[in-house]
């Protein structure tokens, strides 16, 4: 698939991330306004800060097809990581505040809403946020876009989220027992907080993803054993097994340089070109876009 073509696949499925996240916050603000719930808020809330990000987003994705130049020699590709921390930092700030909020409403003696229309609705939830999700992911099979990447994540989340919630919500209306009736003006927030508990995590790891990205640090440690594994086998075939790697990613490029030792004073240009051209063929089957560097380790 060309640049080009990648470019607006990848603007179109964000557009259609866009408009359903719209939809999904109209509605969803709508039901937290007539049912009073906190479970409900907090969602339209995380959804709304999601959306303003997906603008951004749209913005941002021409710029990180723009060649590489003498003034940009990594592109722009800083941009899109600095973008994704930016977002997870934002997305975690609104999840404590709505934490915070959940706690103090529960020490005021919690509030009673209504729980059979917030099920419906959170079962609707989740029928839309699967078939958002199955669309981007087919969209980015072949983009593997880092952005689209993060929507497919955040989606899959509101799918799940929304089930355990409408699932949550059918409780009073299937189990009748004086220690529920008790903790009812509690459920509501009791589900915000453990909502929010449980999709902490995920912006807190796009942070830290996005932070080793921006100060050039060596990716995680997958990233580093899936190219490993994927060189060893032909530098150990033509004898080349002194082999320093220096990785670093940048939004979605990973530029990766392997050093080796030469096993003697004489270097052929034909061996060395011959083995880039094979690792090359290798990693194009994890990486989407990627840079290599072969070269003799000179001391």
């Amino acid at each position: 698939m060309n640049r080009r073509l990648e470019e607006k696949k990848e603007q179109v499925a964000l557009k259609i991330s866009l408009g359903a996240g719209i939809l999904f916050v109209l509605v969803e603000l709508l039901v937290a306004i007539l049912s009073k719930s906190q479970a409900v808020l907090m969602d339209s809330v995380y959804d709304t800060s999601e959306l303003v990000m997906i603008l951004f987003s749209l913005k941002l994705v021409p710029l990180l097809y723009k060649p590489v130049s003498e003034k940009q020699p990594y592109g722009y590709s800083q941009v899109e990581s600095l973008f994704i921390a930016i977002k997870g930092f934002v997305l975690v700030s609104v999840t404590v505040a709505l934490i915070v909020n959940n706690v103090q409403i529960m020490f005021h003696g919690g509030r009673d809403v209504q729980f059979l229309p917030i099920a419906y609705f959170e079962l609707f939830a989740t029928v839309l946020g699967g078939a958002v999700m199955l669309i981007l992911r087919r969209m980015n099979r072949l983009a593997n876009s880092p952005i689209l990447r993060t929507e497919i994540m955040e989606w899959t989340i509101d799918a799940v989220a929304s089930f355990g919630m409408a699932l949550a919500f059918f409780l009073p209306a299937l189990i009748h027992h004086p220690w529920l009736e008790r903790m009812l003006p509690y459920l509501d927030q009791v589900i915000a907080i453990f909502l929010s508990f449980f999709v902490l995590p995920l912006p807190i790891r796009a942070v830290v993803t996005a932070m080793r990205d921006i100060f050039l640090m060596a990716p995680e440690e997958e990233t580093m054993r899936i190219i490993k594994e994927k060189c060893e086998p032909i530098l150990t075939y033509y004898g080349l097994e002194e082999a320093t790697y220096d990785v670093v990613r940048t939004g979605r490029k990973v530029w990766i340089s392997i050093y080796i030792l030469p096993m003697d004073e004489f270097i052929s240009v034909t061996l060395y070109s011959k083995v880039q051209d094979l690792l090359e063929v290798s990693l194009a089957e994890e990486f989407n876009d990627f840079y290599i560097e072969f070269l003799p380790d000179i001391l």
